[in-house]
């Protein structure tokens, strides 16, 4: 049996054996967490004094190159992961679920700290805005590294997924992290940390784990440092109110279990296949991963008229389910993380029992197979119903963390406003969905319903065919929920990343402000290019290189020609009666000539550095154009961002921002935007 080690300050502590750990699976111990107690002074000051300046030696593009290299290194290495999750109960699919999908999650942020994050370590909150009438003095927003270290508390159900999907944005964001799973599955991360060691991709001090306890870990954070933490709701409550995270306002994310819900509308009769849908998603929400996700539905609210009709069908799919060693091809479902937590599933059932009945459990032919699964935390998937469960508090205040969920009906006959009643009384939810055929329904119950659930599933038919699932969160999309829920906020592709960031307000100059945030700023000094800025390569250009256009006078033939090639003849452009009754009182250009006039005023057409054109950013036509304005336009380099990427060729490239200014004879502003190119590097010497 291995006794677990921890990895702080660089090396892997524990010696002695202390908890034994059983094979959920068979009971056969697996490992045992150390008696050695951690030094989390040490670990601190590891994190402080070796992690954050290595993290702080790279920017974000070059932190996101990080997580790209060890997400296909974990890829490469899964199998590892594979067998040693086998003792924690998950069948292939679960296990998939948490290893593939905690690769997946460091490959995603990977993509968004690449696309959407800058060089450097300063994230400029723009754009900037006038606090003056002169234009000499403005404000902005800014977002730098706290400079601090993140505590991640993770839970039992996800050993690998639960920490990589916490330590991704934290590690974009500059954030040295110290990891504790929750004990039981703590071998698997244990197993998944020393792949991330070995590999050597991630700087000395930006990852440690704690197996076992927290110590006094929680009384030595700092005003900089992070919290976050997934687990039941009480110990949320707990944590939340640990005297020192209070006495430093050092911020805590919570992300505990709620009684999520899914209601089948009014709309959905048994011959739609959106009836299906709902019986298919609230089965599988009981048996994946045994039931142990904090997103798996527990609630399946029900028109009364058509209670029986799905209390049947689940009957019928549940009963098809089989039940053991997940190392069996055959099984479906494996065993709870623990005896620990079977036993506590037991108890919970218990008290929902109350005020239920049985509609499917242990006493329709539960037996697991395999061999040794006597000796397993197995539990029989359990529907339960309650039928008055506005009466009956029980269904919508304790949850039961396996493969149990119940059924409770709702009177139609209004709507589907009782449904949603029924949804706020678990007081806060992770996840809810709603199958529907109809677009008014989902109209009218999603904003009612999205007070009291941090994500909203609407399954129809044409969602089905690639719909993720009720309980699956998603990088791109908020993993969080209100009140029971935690009150905190995980995932969302760039918005978990700024949640380890610091945001601060800045005065000043629009000069001093280009200066701090690496952008040009609108009135800050330019410099006026001697060299056509497109004909710069990248490391060459610098923020405020400007070039001013000559002039162009538009004329009839102007819009007369445009309308030609691009089909548009709207009416201010051709009808000079309905123009001059408009508001504009005249006829005008096309905006969309406006914009192509200006590139052509300011491209530099021979082959260059400038390599594409791949979008505009915040395009506006301010001012109209009429036949005989003048117009130019600035150019000017507004913002870099180094990826760190070559082309085919290998030749390396980066990306150029370059403000446009279109103005008119009077110099006042007609049309404003962001230019988005590739610009090529200067060709590499040998």
């Amino acid at each position: 049996m291995t006794t677990l080690q921890s990895y702080i300050a660089g090396r892997w502590i524990g010696q002695q054996g202390a908890q034994q750990l059983r094979s959920a699976v068979n009971g056969q111990p697996v490992a045992s967490t150390h008696a050695e107690a951690i030094d989390f002074a040490e670990a601190l000051a590891h994190a402080r004094r070796v992690g954050l300046p290595a993290l702080m030696a790279l920017d974000f593009q070059q932190r996101a190159e990080r997580l790209k290299a060890l997400a296909k290194h974990l890829a490469a290495h899964k199998e590892t992961l594979y067998a040693v999750s086998a003792h924690t109960g998950a069948t292939r699919t679960d296990s998939w679920i948490d290893i593939e999908g905690g690769a997946g999650t460091l490959a995603a942020y990977a993509g968004i700290g690449s696309n959407e994050l800058p060089s450097g370590n300063l994230v400029h909150e723009g754009p900037a805005f006038a606090l003056g009438k002169k234009g000499g003095f403005a404000g902005t927003h800014i977002l730098v590294p706290r400079g601090g270290v993140a505590v991640h508390i993770n839970a039992f159900n996800f050993p690998v997924w639960g920490l990589l999907e916490k330590f991704a944005p934290s590690f974009l964001a500059g954030m040295p992290c110290i990891g504790k799973p929750a004990t039981a599955t703590s071998y698997l991360t244990e197993a998944l940390v020393r792949l991330i060691v070995q590999s050597g991709i991630l700087p000395e001090g930006s990852l440690q784990l704690v197996i076992g306890g927290t110590g006094d870990l929680l009384d030595r954070l700092e005003g900089a440092d992070v919290v976050t933490f997934t687990g039941s709701a009480d110990t949320a409550a707990r944590l939340r109110v640990h005297p020192n995270l209070v006495r430093h306002s050092i911020p805590f994310n919570a992300e505990a279990d709620s009684l999520n819900c899914a209601i089948l509308a009014p709309d959905v009769t048994p011959g739609d296949e959106e009836f299906d849908l709902f019986v298919k998603e609230v089965a599988r929400e009981m048996t994946v991963k045994a039931g142990q996700k904090c997103t798996a539905i527990r609630r399946a609210i029900v028109p009364r008229q058509h209670l029986d009709a799905v209390a049947e069908r689940l009957r019928a799919r549940l009963a098809k389910t089989v039940i053991g060693d997940p190392s069996r091809e055959e099984v479906r479902m494996g065993a709870l993380a623990s005896h620990a937590q079977q036993a506590d599933v037991a108890e919970r059932v218990a008290t929902l029992l109350q005020g239920a009945e049985l509609v499917y459990g242990e006493r329709d032919g539960f037996s697991p197979v395999g061999d040794g699964v006597a000796d397993g935390a197995f539990f029989a998937p359990t529907l339960l119903l309650s039928r008055r469960p506005l009466e009956h508090d029980a269904a919508h205040d304790v949850e039961a963390f396996g493969p149990v969920s119940t059924l409770m009906p709702y009177d139609s006959a209004d709507g589907i406003d009782e449904a949603l009643a029924l949804a706020a009384r678990g007081r806060g939810s992770l996840v809810g969905t709603l199958v529907t055929r109809d677009p008014a329904i989902a109209a009218r119950a999603i904003p009612v319903a999205a007070a009291w659930h941090g994500r909203l599933l609407v399954l129809d038919r044409e969602a089905a065919a690639e719909s993720t699932g009720h309980g699956s969160p998603l990088p791109q999309l908020k993993h969080g929920g209100p009140g029971r829920a935690g009150g905190g906020e995980e995932l969302g592709g760039l918005r978990a990343v700024k949640h380890y960031l610091q945001r601060a307000a800045v005065q000043g100059s629009p000069t001093m402000l280009a200066a701090i945030t690496g952008e040009h700023v609108r009135g800050a000094a330019v410099r006026e290019s001697e060299v056509h800025p497109f004909r710069r390569h990248f490391e060459d250009l610098r923020i405020g290189d400007s070039l001013l256009t000559h002039r162009r006078t538009v004329g009839e033939a102007d819009i007369v020609a445009f309308g030609g090639i691009s089909g548009d003849y709207f009416y201010m452009h051709f009808d000079e009666v309905a123009a001059r009754e408009s508001p504009f009182g005249k006829r005008i250009a096309h905006g969309y000539f406006v914009l192509s006039a200006a590139a052509g005023l300011f491209v530099s057409p021979a082959p260059g550095p400038v390599l594409a054109n791949y979008g505009l950013d915040t395009l506006r036509f301010v001012k109209p154009v009429g036949i005989g304005d003048t117009i130019r336009a600035r150019l000017t380099c507004k913002r870099k961002i180094d990826r760190n990427r070559k082309d085919a060729s290998g030749q390396g490239q980066g990306v150029v921002a370059w403000d446009v200014e279109v103005t008119n004879q009077d110099g006042e502003l007609v049309a404003s935007y962001d230019i988005l190119t590739l610009v090529s590097k200067k060709p590499e010497t040998t």
